[in-house]
């Protein structure tokens, strides 16, 4: 029997949709879903939330929870990973309230910025974990990274020589979603998105060979006149000229001109909502308090398949029905010319039974190439500090975030790495 690995399991709702999805997948009939989790507790939840969909999509997959991680994993097939380390107390905590003792503030915090350094710096050594297990127990599997900060953890897992392609559902939802802002028809559109994650382009978009960017430009602008939550990306494709994946609560804290204790007016002109993560965690551990019941002990538990990239993906490669994905995967090659190669990148992907084969974009734009080298640097340098296990390169990482440098002097940022280091304590390794 074949093998669907879910890391992270007790993330009982993204389970229900990612597998949930599977189940309905004729292909996949026949494999085991392994389920592991730290939460023993959400990890049961998860098994019978599982079962009760099985049954109610007569559904013949095999669901088995596993409180042992290499067993879990042991022939696998495939792995999907929605791991968070840390959790919302105490590290997404520790990631808002340190950083604002000094001044600064963020709104999500979980892919780049001093927030989205450490996340990562907590969570790379338990990928690397992964990856050892993975290159003993199930060395040929694909791993299926939906985890955040995306771009350094998939890039963590391929310079381990893990079979990794990185997900993220902005892609598919980017057109949709700015058509719909601006009343604009969806019928008959195509697009073309490339760039890295979170802060990939909407390159082209046109319906039946006519661009929609100078209609969808000019109505931006009048939007702009009133309040509405996309200010920031609107104002990025009036300055960059062209839309940007990721939401704009997100790309507020990935550049230097929105966030700005000099310029407090800006996050009222922006309708920027500061500290918006904690807020959606406190939210959603409320909600499950109130949907846990109906959704794990519900006999009757209805799905249809979402549009998360996960069942598809498999049921190409086990199909060999092409099918075409945004992925996260490695530059070399440059498949973006003006990227740099160690860098991932999020392009189209073709994904059939040889796996995902990445499309060559070649050059971006020169503007938005250099806003993603900002990001990328400081991508890198994360990875570097969690490689070396050296402060210094936190240091690096942090002084060229551009948020973080835009708000604070060389003194504080150092100060700032070594306050969060102390605050992390054991969720930390030791840094020289």
């Amino acid at each position: 029997m074949s093998k669907i690995t879910f890391l992270g399991a007790g993330s009982t709702v993204f389970a229900k949709n990612v597998l949930g999805d599977c189940m309905t997948v004729e292909a996949l009939q026949d494999f085991e879903f392994a389920l592991f989790d730290i939460d023993h507790e959400r990890l049961t939840d998860s098994e019978m939330m599982l079962n009760n969909m099985k049954q109610s999509l007569n559904s013949s997959v095999n669901v088995v929870a596993y409180h042992d991680r290499k067993e879990s994993l042991r022939d696998a097939k495939y792995v999907i990973n929605a791991i968070q380390v840390g959790g919302y107390d105490p590290c997404t905590i520790t990631d808002f309230e340190v950083p604002k003792k000094y001044g600064l503030r963020q709104t999500i915090a979980d892919t780049l910025g001093i927030g989205g350094i450490f996340r990562n710096l907590r969570t790379i050594p338990v990928m690397q974990e992964f990856a050892r297990d993975m290159k003993e127990v199930c060395p040929d599997a694909w791993f299926l990274n939906y985890t955040n900060p995306m771009a350094v953890l998939t890039n963590v897992m391929l310079q381990e020589g893990i079979k990794t392609v990185g997900l993220c559902h902005s892609v598919q939802i980017c057109a949709d979603h700015l058509l719909d802002a601006l009343d604009m028809p969806k019928d008959c559109i195509h697009w073309k998105i490339a760039g890295i994650n979170h802060m990939a382009w909407l390159l082209e978009i046109t319906r039946d060979g006519q661009d929609l960017y100078p209609e969808i430009k000019r109505r931006a602008k009048e939007k702009q006149k009133e309040k509405h939550t996309d200010m920031v990306r609107f104002e990025l494709m009036d300055k960059f000229g062209y839309y940007v994946t990721e939401s704009s609560e997100h790309n507020a804290e990935y550049h230097p001109y929105f966030i700005k204790n000099k310029y407090p007016e800006l996050i009222e002109k922006y309708n920027i909502p500061l500290d918006e993560y904690p807020r959606r965690c406190v939210n959603q551990i409320e909600g499950w308090k109130k949907m846990r019941d109906d959704l794990v002990h519900d006999k009757n538990l209805h799905h249809e398949r979402t549009h998360e990239y996960g069942s598809y993906i498999i049921e190409a490669m086990e199909t060999n029905k092409p099918f075409k994905i945004g992925g996260n995967v490695s530059n070399k090659g440059r498949l973006i010319s003006n990227l740099p190669e160690n860098a991932v990148v999020e392009v189209p992907c073709l994904v059939d039974a040889s796996g995902v084969t990445p499309t060559y974009v070649g050059d971006l734009p020169e503007q938005l190439a250099a806003l993603n080298r900002t990001n990328i640097n400081t991508q890198l340098l994360t990875i570097e500090a969690a490689r070396t296990r050296q402060k210094e390169k936190i240091y690096q990482a942090a002084l060229l975030d551009p948020h973080t440098a835009a708000e604070l002097s060389i003194d504080d940022i150092i100060s700032l790495c070594d306050d969060l280091i102390e605050a992390h304590g054991d969720w930390l390794p030791e840094y020289k």
